[in-house]
């Protein structure tokens, strides 16, 4: 099993950024491709970005590209997402999920992620 947790969300006007962390315990918890989602209300889960195990490969879906980075320190556990130029439609839960097959194919699907976290709530004002 693998425990993620996340932090970092809140409050942000627009313009303004966040650095979400990921926290993960637990059976070779940091040796799998790491991704962040989100889901607005009334919506579906959206992939946002998500990393290899070494790092070297990421992907980020359209609407984020440009403006937030994911990145990981193996050594600690931790997988970060940089949100820069926050807009108002970023508002949503961010989640964390670990792909317990891959390390080094970046899925975009949630049906791929095997292990999920609780959420951090993003808030973006305008």
């Amino acid at each position: 099993q693998v425990q993620l947790v996340e932090s970092g969300g809140g409050l942000v006007q627009a313009g303004g950024s966040l650095r979400l962390s990921c926290a993960a315990s637990g059976r070779t918890s940091i040796n799998y491709v790491m991704g962040w989602f989100r889901q607005a209300p009334g919506k579906d889960r959206e992939f946002v970005a998500a990393i290899t195990r070494s790092g070297r490969t990421t992907e980020y879906a359209d609407s984020v590209k440009g403006r937030f980075t994911i990145s990981r320190d193996n050594a600690k556990n931790l997988v970060y997402l940089q949100m820069n130029s926050l807009k108002p439609e970023d508002t949503a839960p961010y989640y964390c999920a670990a792909d317990g097959s891959r390390t080094n194919y970046p899925s975009r699907g949630s049906m791929d992620y095997d292990y999920w976290g609780q959420g951090t709530q993003v808030t973006v004002s305008s």
